[in-house]
C-alpha cells in the first residue's frame, strides 16, 4: 500500500492504489474512493461500478464522510439509514488522515445479502490500518491539487487566470497542429464597465465582474475552458471548434449579458454588453501568439463599430445588435 499510493500526487491514481489493494483483500466486485475536494463530495476513483449501483455507492459514501465510521448494508436499497439508493450490498470504510475523514472506500455487490457483511473486530481494526498510508497519501494529493488550483484561479472571479490561459492554449494549439482539427478562441470585452466604477465605485465595479464571470461560464461548454485576461476582459478557448460554433458560443454571451440587470440584488439595474472577439486556427493563424492577436483585433474591431456585436477574424462577417 505505501508504494503504490505514494506513487503519484494526482488524486485519481492515489485512489486508484487504494482500490486495488482493497480489491486483493476483499472479494466485492464493485470499489469507489470518494473525497471532499472544493467542489464538494467527488469520485476520484472506481472499479467495477455501473450506473445501476452508483445511487448505492454514494448513499454509503456520503454516510461514511458524515460520520466517520465503517458502513455495513446487507440492501441499501431497503437499509433505513439511506433514500433513493439501489439494490446493493455493500461495506464501506472512512479514510482517516490527521484526525479528520477526508474520503470513503465503498465496495458492493450488486445483489443484496442474506446477512450484514462485517467483518470480526480484529480483521476491520487491521483494515482500517492498512488503509492509513492510503488515506494520507490521498490527503497530500488533494492539497497539491488545491494548491495547483489556487495558482491558476483568478482571485475575484474564480475562472482561470490569464496565467494559465497561456498554459492551456500552447498545448491545445500544438494539439490541434497535429490533429488537424479546429481551435478557436473568443476575446471578450464589457462595454460600458467603466462607467460602474466612476458612477457607484470599485467594490460594485467587482461586483458587477464576478456576475459577468459566471454568466460567461453558464454560456460555455464542459469542455471551454473560460479565464479572466485582464480587467474587464474575458477569454474562452474552444478546442475542436470552428468558426461558426465558436460565433455561436459567443452569441450566448452577447445575449445572456445584454438580458442580465446587473447589481440589481444591490438594489441597482444596470444593463451592460460585450464585444465578442473570434478567432479559429488554421483559418486566420498558426500560432498561439497569432491566434492571440487575430482575437484581439477582432474584438477591437467590435469595440470601434457600435459594440453590442461579434466579429469573426478574417471573414469580414460582423453580428451586431
Amino acid at each position: 500500500m505505501l508504494k503504490e499510493v505514494n506513487a503519484s500526487l494526482d488524486p485519481e491514481r492515489v485512489a486508484d492504489a487504494i482500490i486495488s489493494r482493497a480489491a486483493d483483500w476483499l472479494p466485492a466486485p464493485a470499489w469507489v474512493v470518494y473525497a471532499l475536494d472544493a467542489a464538494g463530495v467527488r469520485t476520484f476513483g472506481a472499479r467495477g461500478v455501473t450506473p445501476t449501483l452508483e445511487p448505492a455507492a454514494a448513499a454509503v459514501g456520503h454516510w461514511i464522510l458524515k460520520r466517520g465510521s465503517v458502513c455495513s448494508a446487507m440492501n441499501v436499497e431497503t437499509d433505513e439509514r439511506f433514500t433513493g439508493a439501489a439494490r446493493a450490498s455493500a461495506i464501506g470504510f472512512p479514510l482517516e488522515c490527521r484526525g479528520r475523514t477526508i474520503g470513503a472506500l465503498v465496495g458492493l455487490d450488486r445483489t443484496a445479502s442474506i446477512k450484514v457483511p462485517r467483518l470480526v473486530p480484529a480483521t476491520e481494526a487491521a483494515v482500517l490500518q492498512a488503509l492509513q498510508p492510503g488515506a494520507i497519501a490521498l490527503d497530500n494529493a488533494l492539497r497539491v491539487a488545491r494548491a495547483e488550483a489556487l495558482s491558476v484561479t483568478d482571485d475575484l472571479t474564480q475562472l482561470y487566470n490569464s496565467r494559465y490561459l497561456s498554459q492551456v492554449l500552447r498545448r491545445e494549439t500544438k494539439r490541434a497542429s497535429r490533429s488537424g482539427r479546429p481551435l478557436s478562441l473568443l476575446f471578450i470585452d464589457l462595454d460600458g464597465f467603466k462607467s460602474i466604477n466612476d458612477t457607484h465605485g470599485h467594490l460594485y465595479g467587482s461586483r458587477a465582474l464576478v456576475e459577468a464571470a459566471g454568466l460567461i461560464r453558464q454560456s460555455a461548454r464542459e469542455t471551454d475552458v473560460v479565464s479572466r485576461f485582464g480587467g474587464d476582459e474575458f477569454a474562452l478557448i474552444l478546442p475542436d471548434t470552428g468558426s461558426d460554433g465558436a460565433a455561436a458560443v459567443g452569441e450566448r454571451v452577447r445575449e445572456r449579458v445584454n438580458g442580465h440587470r446587473f447589481l440589481e440584488g444591490d438594489g441597482l439595474d444596470i444593463h451592460l454588453t460585450v464585444s465578442v472577439g473570434v478567432a479559429t486556427l488554421p483559418d486566420v493563424a498558426a500560432s498561439t501568439e497569432g491566434l492571440i492577436q487575430a482575437a484581439d483585433e477582432a474584438m477591437y474591431h467590435v469595440k470601434e463599430h457600435g459594440k453590442n456585436g461579434i466579429y469573426i477574424a478574417g471573414s469580414g462577417n460582423e453580428e451586431q445588435i
